[in-house]
């Protein structure tokens, strides 16, 4: 009993101070009652204040009730999608072809330039075969003559990602009637291309072209679908949207838009790939074309300069006389530029 009595006294002991010191501080307020009405403020502000910082909700809340480790807020992520776990690089993406990102788009869409459309000669109405037939004549041989190029050459136009079609820039379609419906490109290429097209025949090459005039609107579906196409595959817009420009050319940047380029092919072989230059046609092109005033854009060994990959389908026309130049020197347009104006 003694040891038990001593347990006791310290906690007898203990409550004796707080009762005085509660009964000290009671006399103290009843001395003051502003003192008393303040700390009564203090006091609620302090209780309302705590009640905030430690709210308890239901289930649905924002702290579970059960004392489980649930997150603070409950989110439905049956709808989020994650991105792969290996990011895609430009280095690794191969570039897409025209045919990749255009199917499923309505012809509306499109506003009437089907992309697939390629033309061979057969399919071009008589009427200019004829036309062109009775203006064919033994070629007198020139004399040479010093050459000389001017900047001002509607041929010579430079158009590229540095150099956006001028605004004032104008251009005259003209219309070849072809059994599938009008094919247009700049009316003062006509001839020349016509005559290519039937020299190739009489070789036993058909060839076919498809994508001549491109408007802004096409160019920009074009371009915008790639960029698209490229997203989905995990790549940033940004990079989507380099990789796009190594194949397709800005909107507002591109040949097709004032009807020079071409893109040609053959009827045994549509593909617009690098493996149309080991073709009969794509052979027969590369050796005679700037025989007819056209050339080679985007040549291999050239990327670094115009900036898009190799396109042996891509032909421009640039006329006789500068496109025998780039031919023998083996030049780029942007070359030529350089080195002759």
């Amino acid at each position: 009993m003694g040891q038990k009595g001593k347990l006791l006294k310290i906690p007898a002991i203990a409550g004796l101070a707080v009762s005085m010191l509660l009964h000290r501080f009671f006399m103290y307020l009843r001395g003051g009652s502003k003192r008393f009405i303040c700390t009564a403020f203090i006091l609620l502000c302090f209780m309302v204040g705590n009640s905030f910082a430690y709210p308890v909700f239901g289930n649905n809340g924002f702290v579970s009730t059960e004392g489980s480790q649930e997150p603070v807020m409950a989110a439905n992520t049956s709808d989020i999608t994650l991105a792969p776990e290996e990011a895609v690089t430009v280095a690794q993406e191969e570039l897409l072809e025209d045919e990749d990102v255009l199917d499923g788009y309505e012809d509306a869409e499109l506003h009437g330039m089907d992309q697939a459309d390629k033309y061979v000669l057969d399919e071009i109405l008589s009427e200019e075969e004829e036309q062109q037939t009775e203006e064919e004549a033994e070629p007198e041989p020139a004399a040479e003559k010093e050459l000389s190029f001017s900047a001002e050459d509607w041929r010579l136009v430079l158009i590229n990602k540095q150099h956006p079609i001028p605004d004032d820039y104008e251009i005259t379609l003209g219309k070849i009637m072809t059994i599938k419906g009008e094919m247009q490109c700049d009316e003062r290429i006509i001839e020349e291309l016509l005559a290519m097209m039937q020299a190739a025949s009489q070789e036993g090459v058909q060839l076919a072209i498809c994508s001549p005039y491109r408007d802004l609107n096409r160019q920009e579906v074009l371009f915008n679908r790639k960029i698209k196409a490229y997203m989905n595959k995990g790549m940033s817009y940004m990079d989507a949207y380099a990789l796009s420009s190594q194949a397709v050319t800005v909107p507002g940047a591109s040949e097709h838009q004032i009807g020079l380029a071409i893109d040609i092919v053959s009827n045994t072989y549509t593909n617009l790939d690098e493996d149309f230059a080991d073709t009969d046609a794509g052979k027969w092109l590369a050796e005679h074309s700037s025989e007819y005033g056209f050339i080679l854009r985007y040549p291999k060994g050239k990327e670094s300069i115009t900036s898009i990959e190799f396109e042996p389908w891509h032909f421009r026309y640039v006329g006789k006389e500068a496109a025998e130049v780039i031919a023998r020197e083996e030049l780029c347009l942007e070359e030529f530029w350089d080195k002759y104006l």
